[in-house]
């Protein structure tokens, strides 16, 4: 043994061999990190395998994995054995000893060094450019499943005339083999080289011959083989140019052939192709001629070709061909760009009408009775009153509501009614004791939806709540109201077992449950627990007490997870939002099919199209991972998510589009048919936002259908900076129930406004049908104001209310103090020709820590009003001031009648106004009771009064006293005074 250390009186060490006893310790120690990281793979696996049972998606899961492996094995095996075949080539081609020269003599070291290791070191060198390969190829399974599912489009592009299937679903496939072959050919044509060089067959400083007959046959077949797939990659590369984006004054991202293409690359490409096959066949010839020259001179000749027939001609047509006369040489390129870029967006049915922006009517007070036909006017505007439904409805500091909620619609007595809507979701935040058992057994769900009417608030500028308190109790009838799936639900829980949870208090104390639902996953099998335990990084689900017979574990809460988990091949819209429907509270999830493949369709990109203000404060709302750019998008799926089961369905929305389809044959059984969506559903589903958004970016260029002025660029619109606000981000789209002037009634809409390029003033307006389950879902209408006129935009109308003497010392009063003031959406509405303007403005402040409803900001034709009330704004602005707004038709209440000098009619109807005054005052607690009992007493009141009224007409009665009817002097509020409604509930 060699001895270390010790001088010649010093100790000396004795170091050997480890002991048995240490060996045996290092060998168990590096079997259990084995066996370790074995059931950490498996953990995540099985896992993966319980939640996609437990959602019945497992058909995904298995296809998904199936295909990877697939894919893993297959060309991890091809790119193994090919490299692996070379290299065994070129040890058996090499030269005998005696022929080597004195430089390859000089590396005998290494290779007597790698002698001993040559098999292993062969099998390791395969196994690890097969390890990358697989990898690399398993992340194609999408591309793999649409070549080999993808269904005809039915359209064929205008260029080569071949079916948009093959871009969408077979270029892609073509185009990642081409890769393959590319990297195979190189790896071994590498390892080949390197391997002759080592034994002899290829010589760098020697004299004599380079490169043995052996060697420069095999070196030659390799690189015609990388020759031969160049050709293809020519040949490819000729459809490639349908799909080609490329820089183009007249869009950012124009995508297919422009002039050049078509009659300089195209051809260019063609005799490439030519070049490459011959220069390949030249290269295989070696094998006989056992000469590099004619597959140098060929392989030069191919390259000077490229720079020369694929570079400088091309450059050469642009600069001598196409700019003198550019206009006319692109115009038929463009024709097709226009085209295929609508069809491509669901754009094409676009309804682009002129529209003056200024109204005709001379008298305006006429136009005050026809704002409520044109519009139910929202002043709720649901991304500031979240913190008012916080303070107002969160009632336990362990919930808490959504940054911004959402506008849906319900029928309220007979009428569709603009609502904004929250759930009351779980906060962990809220719990005082944080620990694990709170946080994961007992703090497990939120507890009911709280809505209001978008179109009023009450007295005090609060939300006049529809569906409040807890338990939820109004409108909205009899549901599921625990939520154990929402936005804002991101931790896992376990329920169902020993440990109850807690429900809701009350007066009475915590009331508790146990979870009942059909899912989660069940944690009674050891090996379950064992492995979320590792998953999940907590070793006490594996011995807790706290879970027994019938746990489960609750985990991917969100809607937008649980979507896009069970259907990987959707672009999951930014904005869920909840419904009741029917007895449960679902999440409906808008959800798109897309590809960047479709021909001459220009290009956008998802994350950058569907930012704006809101997006910007709320990355929830965001399509974060949707960096990529695609130019084709549908709505083909409307998903739900069960809010107290987290059952996820998926529904076909579009059934034409050719790209769902590919996927429902790629995974069969995952959606259902349109026919099974419920008529409860269809009543809430509604035109997605990051659609049209998309479609809006769009429709900035793409509004006009001829070449001449897309290429002039004088009709380039641009989405205006949200005026109500200094972010500077795009305003973001609002829905709205309103009439365009081609609609006969208000239908439930989508809208936005464009301003030109670099102006601020308006261009024009546009809205989309967004009730769906009618003929006119997804009609879009754009209303063109004349470019020879003027006509105010968002931002000049906001600066308008700001600049305003009058208008500014209202502001600065409201400001008083520690007030904040903020301003609403800015609403559009077309009226008569012109354009009316609302905008609701928020005080938060005086010790309150939420806003509330003060003020109304509305502007027509130049006109501006600032006041308390919508009514009174209106009034103003239309020179009305005086008159009394007809209730909306909608309202769904009784309003006492004028008065007469009758007495019988003057005692009832002091009567009704007790009765209408006690139920404002039981609407403000909320008491319900209270409410319905002076509901009751209203309507015998009037009963009364209109009998007496009807009795002294009869008999020449007075003439009516407007002034002392109780709707006249009840207070306004931030609209007139909320009408009582019969049902015994609000009607806001």
């Amino acid at each position: 043994m060699p001895d270390r250390g010790g001088g010649p009186t010093g100790p000396r060490i004795r170091v050997g061999r480890p002991s048995r006893r240490v060996r045996t310790l290092l060998m168990t120690l590096g079997v259990l990190a084995v066996l370790g990281m074995a059931f950490t793979m498996f953990a995540g696996f099985w896992t993966d395998w319980l939640w996609y049972r437990s959602v019945n998606y497992s058909s995904v899961f298995t296809t998904t994995l199936s295909t990877k492996i697939g894919l893993f094995f297959v060309f991890g095996l091809l790119m193994a054995l090919a490299v692996g075949f070379n290299l065994w080539l070129a040890h058996r081609l090499r030269p005998p000893l005696s022929a080597m020269s004195m430089e390859q003599q000089s590396l005998d070291r290494y290779r007597m060094g790698i002698a001993p290791y040559k098999k292993w070191l062969l099998l390791g060198i395969t196994a690890l450019v097969g390890l990358i390969a697989g990898a690399s190829a398993s992340g194609q399974w999408r591309t793999w499943l649409m070549w080999v599912n993808g269904v005809s489009f039915g359209q064929k592009d205008p260029q080569f005339h071949l079916d948009v299937s093959f871009y969408a679903f077979d270029l892609p496939w073509y185009r990642f083999l081409l890769g393959f072959g590319f990297a195979a050919t190189i790896l071994s044509l590498i390892a080949a080289a390197l391997t002759h060089y080592l034994y002899g067959g290829l010589r760098v400083t020697s004299p004599g011959a380079r490169a043995t007959a052996a060697a420069t046959g095999h070196l030659s077949v390799l690189l015609g083989i990388f020759v031969a797939l160049k050709a293809v990659a020519y040949w490819l590369d000729r459809y490639g140019l349908a799909v080609k984006s490329s820089d183009f004054k007249a869009t950012d991202n124009w995508t297919g052939l422009r002039y050049v293409d078509a009659n300089a690359y195209l051809p260019a490409k063609t005799i490439l192709f030519c070049i490459a096959v011959i220069c390949a066949l030249l290269f295989f010839a070696t094998l006989w001629r056992r000469t590099w020259q004619l597959p140098v001179i060929g392989f030069g000749l191919m390259v000077l070709s490229a720079i020369l027939i694929g570079g400088l001609y091309p450059a050469i047509v642009q600069k001598f061909q196409v700019q003198p006369n550019e206009q006319a040489k692109e115009a038929p390129y463009v024709e097709k760009n226009l085209k295929a870029t609508r069809e491509a967006y669901g754009i094409e049915g676009a309804q682009v009408t002129d529209y003056s922006g200024t109204s005709k009517t001379e008298d305006k007070t006429t136009l005050r009775d026809d704002v409520a036909g044109a519009a139910s006017i929202r002043v709720l505007d649901p991304n500031i009153v979240s913190p008012t439904f916080q303070q107002l409805q969160q009632i336990r500091k362990y919930y808490a509501f959504p940054t911004n909620l959402d506008v849906d619609r319900y029928n309220v007595n007979g009428q569709d009614q603009d609502t904004v809507i929250g759930l009351r979701e779980l906060n962990l935040a809220g719990v005082d004791k944080q620990n694990w058992i709170n946080n994961h057994f007992r703090y497990t769900h939120g507890y009911g939806v709280v809505a209001a009417k978008g179109t009023t608030a009450d007295i005090d500028g609060r939300p006049a709540f529809t569906e409040s308190n807890l338990p939820s109790e109004g409108v909205l009838g009899k549901y599921e109201q625990r939520i154990y799936y929402g936005e804002k639900t991101t931790t896992y829980s376990i329920v169902g077992g020993p440990q109850k949870e807690i429900d809701y208090s009350d007066d009475q104390g915590e009331k508790t449950t146990s979870y009942t639902g059909k899912g989660g996953i069940n944690l009674s099998s050891p090996v379950n627990r064992a492995a979320y335990a590792v998953a999940f990084g907590e070793p006490q689900i594996l011995y807790s007490g706290a879970i027994g017979e019938g746990s489960k574990i609750l985990y991917n809460r969100t809607p937008k997870d649980r979507v896009e988990a069970v259907a990987p091949w959707l672009t999951i819209d930014g904005d869920a939002y909840p419904a009741v429907v029917g007895d449960k509270v679902q999440w409906i999830v808008d959800a798109y099919t897309t590809t960047n493949g479709y021909p001459y369709a220009s290009r956008t990109t998802l994350g950058d199209t569907t930012a704006d203000s809101l997006t910007a404060t709320n990355n929830n709302r965001a399509v974060v991972a949707q960096q990529n750019q695609v130019n084709y998008i549908r709505n083909s799926v409307k998903a739900t998510v069960d809010a107290y089961t987290g059952e996820v369905k998926l529904y076909q929305w579009d059934t034409k589009d050719p790209v769902l389809k590919t996927w429902m044959k790629a995974f069969p059984g995952t959606v259902e048919k349109k026919s099974q969506i419920s008529g409860d559903l269809m009543a809430h589903l509604r035109y997605p936002q990051d659609l049209f958004k998309v479609q809006r970016e769009l429709l900035t260029r793409y509004h006009v259908k001829d070449a001449t002025t897309f290429l002039s660029g004088s009709e380039v619109w641009q989405v205006p900076n949200d005026p109500t606000n200094q972010s500077n981000d795009a305003v973001p789209p609002y829905y709205l129930s309103m009439k365009m002037p081609d609609q006969k009634a208000q239908a439930f809409s989508l809208t936005t406004t464009f301003t030109p390029n670099g102006r601020d003033n308006l261009s024009a307006f546009m809205s989309v049908d967004s009730e769906a389950g009618t003929s006119g879902y997804g009609k879009i209408r754009v209303l063109k104001l004349p470019t020879s006129t003027t006509v105010d935009g968002p931002k000049q109308v906001q600066s308008q209310f700001n600049s305003e003497q009058d208008i500014a010392e209202s502001i600065r009063l409201l400001k008083g103090g520690d007030s904040e003031v903020e301003y609403g959406n800015l609403l559009t509405v077309p009226l008569d020709g012109g354009l009316l303007y609302v905008e609701p403005v928020y005080v938060r402040g005086g010790g309150l820590k939420y806003p509330l409803l003060r003020k109304v900001l509305v502007s027509y034709g130049g006109v501006t009003a600032f006041e308390d009330s919508l009514d009174e704004a209106l009034n103003k602005v239309f020179g009305a001031e005086g008159a009394t707004p007809k209730p909306p038709a909608d309202d769904g209440g009784t309003t006492p009648p004028p008065a007469t000098g009758n007495a019988t009619v003057q005692e009832a109807l002091q009567d009704a106004q007790e009765a209408f005054t006690a139920g404002q005052e039981a609407l403000k607690k909320p008491d319900w009771e209270a409410y319905a009992k002076a509901q009751a007493d209203l309507e015998a009141a009037l009963k009364r009064a209109e009998d007496a009224q009807a009795a002294a007409d009869k008999n020449g009665g007075s003439s009516p006293n407007p002034s002392t009817s109780p709707s006249a002097s009840a207070k306004p509020g931030a609209t007139a005074s909320p009408k009582p409604s019969p049902s015994g509930s609000p009607s806001g």
